[in-house]
């Protein structure tokens, strides 16, 4: 991804399944146990981050889950695999009730957007959120924004995504970006944004759509960030990047889906499918995840 790929590279950190084996010191988890792992597997352990359970931020820097080098020196591989090794901090409880194929999306798209949205309390019942890009990552913005009794907003460039954004995912409004019209009738209405466009787009004209004192928390990767300091600075506004999340908020917003039946729109394909599934991925063809059936078709 980065063009720095150690081969053979086994890809893959949204992982759920089941535990078969724990070593002696485990005391977390059990044999037969529902987990689930993310886009880390190791961090320093001692950094005031790892102590405060937000090892995403250690300061040594996390070792990702696949395509990295361990402390050990092995070069980490990830979920596109029959098994994989874990250490316990790294694994998060997966309630009985909830489905393995629906817990795997939350370990990457569904804690980059909740991360953010806990961090700038954008869970305040009433208040309003737009959210920029309806994939992966957007599509749980609305789901979480609903849930946190938030008046969502999906901000799309064009009207292809409408009905499934009102219909399916149930935002409250939803606004074609192109329309000068559209985008001037929702100036300073909104208290928070979460973008996960990593496509190249302007700021400005989303930063006045927040109201004063309102919050940007960009989650996508575009090539470079630009705006006025005047859509930033008179308005008191926040602009705030963000990544993944640490342990403990992992396993609280897991906990959180569990109890409010908030389940990622997934579409469940054997491994054979990959290719055909990445060109689709390309064609933004994919409502909202891709799930690969490891256990039933890796062979």
């Amino acid at each position: 991804m980065f063009g720095d790929s150690i081969y053979p590279l086994v890809p893959g950190h949204e992982i759920a399944g089941i535990v078969k084996e724990v070593g002696s010191n485990v005391q977390r988890i059990k044999v037969g146990d529902p987990v689930g792992v993310g886009t880390y597997v190791n961090s320093c352990r001692n950094c005031e981050y790892c102590n405060d359970g937000v090892e995403v931020q250690c300061v040594k820097g996390p070792v990702l889950t696949f395509n990295h080098i361990d402390v050990d020196g092995t070069v980490t591989k990830g979920g596109y695999s029959s098994h994989i090794v874990v250490h316990e901090r790294y694994c998060f409880k997966i309630p009985n009730n909830y489905p393995l194929a629906s817990a795997a999306p939350l370990l990457c798209a569904g804690i980059t957007v909740y991360t953010p949205m806990i961090r700038y309390n954008m869970n305040q019942p009433g208040k309003s959120l737009g959210v920029i890009g309806l994939g992966g990552l957007g599509h749980m913005a609305v789901k979480f924004g609903k849930a946190f009794g938030l008046s969502v907003t999906v901000l799309s460039t064009s009207t292809s995504k409408k009905e499934e954004a009102l219909s399916l995912l149930g935002a409250d409004n939803f606004v074609v970006t192109s329309d000068q019209e559209q985008m001037k009738g929702l100036s300073k209405s909104l208290d928070f944004i979460i973008d996960t466009a990593s496509g190249d787009h302007p700021f400005d004209p989303y930063l006045s759509l927040l109201k004063s004192a309102g919050v940007y928390a960009l989650v996508g990767f575009p090539s470079e960030i630009k705006f006025s300091p005047a859509s930033l600075s008179p308005g008191m506004k926040t602009f705030a990047g963000s990544v993944t999340g640490g342990t403990k908020m992992i396993q609280e917003m897991i906990g959180f889906c569990a109890a409010r039946k908030i389940y990622p729109q997934i579409e469940v394909i054997p491994i054979q499918y990959v290719n055909e599934a990445l060109e689709r991925l390309v064609k933004k063809d994919v409502k909202y995840r891709f799930v690969i059936d490891i256990e039933n078709t890796l062979k």
